[in-house]
């Protein structure tokens, strides 16, 4: 039998670590050594930092011209149509007119927005398949997709899931009231997602085109159209790299949001921006927002180096910086107090 006990005479290893300034612990530190100055002044900096900070953003979100319309009760006709799904095929458009009283100068972003409609649920986040986003040919059964995978007779959606299903459809269209003449505002569709989503997250199938690409699959059951025909204008703006269909699927963490629509072309009469007027949107209504209390408007906005207007970041930088130089005061009265008490007692 072989023996792992150490013969007698023989020295025993040691079980203490090596002498090393690591395995010792006798590496240099540094400790702060905190002062009542020194204390003091990172607070008052702070504050007067975030102060600063806040006040400018604020001022900026203050500075975006933006206007907002609400067309759920203007189209009501439309919205009434919509609630009975066997409708799906029949058109409906209305229009909405209102008046820019001022100019909007450089450039505008229309923004379509939802209210009531919570996308932040659990199930509804998780129902997609990144792999079949990325062009791959995927067996989505087994995906988080259902039960908007397939159909009854095994034909694959595409694309599949809550999200997708659910997109935004609706089709808005401005128009400028100048004179007796009414122009069309022109508007861009393409450049408005991130380039990583168009080059790295979504991808269409390898074909030689983009109909053969998706042979064998439906579209979605809310869908009027199959995803090769998203953007019948422009082949590079189809299919799963369609920039309205990108924006849908990233998801709002709240029940009340805007997503990114179309950007005004500075072209003719708008090169300057927006100029005051009547004008009127065009709206072709496919999305139906009665059942769940849900309401639609529309967004004409300018964007500032701090984002949009909302001054929610401005606010909270302002309160943090009152909150950082109020807690300097309490500090510099405590030490003050104590100070005066300990001199007290020198002197008796």
């Amino acid at each position: 039998k072989t023996s792992f006990l150490p013969r007698e005479g023989e020295a025993q290893p040691s079980k203490c670590p090596d002498n090393s300034a690591f395995k010792q612990q006798r590496l240099p530190a540094w400790k702060p050594q905190l002062t009542i100055g020194s204390v003091l002044s990172i607070f008052f900096l702070t504050g007067a930092f975030c102060l600063t900070l806040g006040v400018c953003l604020v001022l900026s979100a203050n500075s975006v011209r933006e206007i907002q319309v609400d067309y759920s009760d203007k189209c009501s006709d439309c919205s009434k149509l919509r609630e009975n799904s066997s409708n799906w095929n029949k058109e409906c458009h209305c229009s909405v007119n209102f008046t820019l009283k001022e100019d909007i100068l450089g450039d505008v972003f229309m923004y379509y927005g939802l209210q009531n409609f919570y996308q932040n649920h659990r199930r509804y986040v998780i129902s997609r398949s990144d792999a079949q986003l990325l062009g791959r040919n995927v067996n989505i059964q087994r995906s988080y997709c259902t039960p908007f995978s397939t159909y009854r007779n095994g034909t694959p959606m595409a694309p599949c899931g809550a999200i997708a299903n659910s997109m935004f459809n609706d089709t808005i269209d401005l128009f400028y009231n100048r004179n007796s003449s009414v122009i069309q505002v022109p508007l861009l569709k393409t450049g408005n997602s991130w380039w990583t989503d168009k080059n790295v997250k979504f991808r269409n199938p390898e074909s030689y085109n983009l109909s053969s690409a998706f042979v064998g699959t439906a579209r979605p059951p809310y869908w009027q159209k199959p995803v090769y025909l998203l953007d019948e204008e422009d082949e590079r703006n189809n299919g799963y790299v369609n920039d309205d269909f990108i924006i849908w699927m990233r998801v709002s963490a709240f029940a009340t949001f805007r997503n990114l629509y179309r950007r005004v072309q500075r072209v003719r009469h708008f090169a300057g921006g927006l100029p005051a007027g009547n004008y009127t949107f065009q709206i072709s209504y496919n999305f139906p927002v009665t059942r769940f209390k849900g309401r639609k408007h529309v967004i004409l906005s300018t964007v500032v180096w701090s984002g949009g207007s909302n001054p929610f970041l401005g606010i909270a930088y302002l309160v943090s910086g009152t909150a950082a130089t109020l807690t300097g005061f309490v500090i510099t009265g405590i030490h003050l107090k104590l100070r005066k008490k300990k001199t007290y007692f020198q002197k008796q």
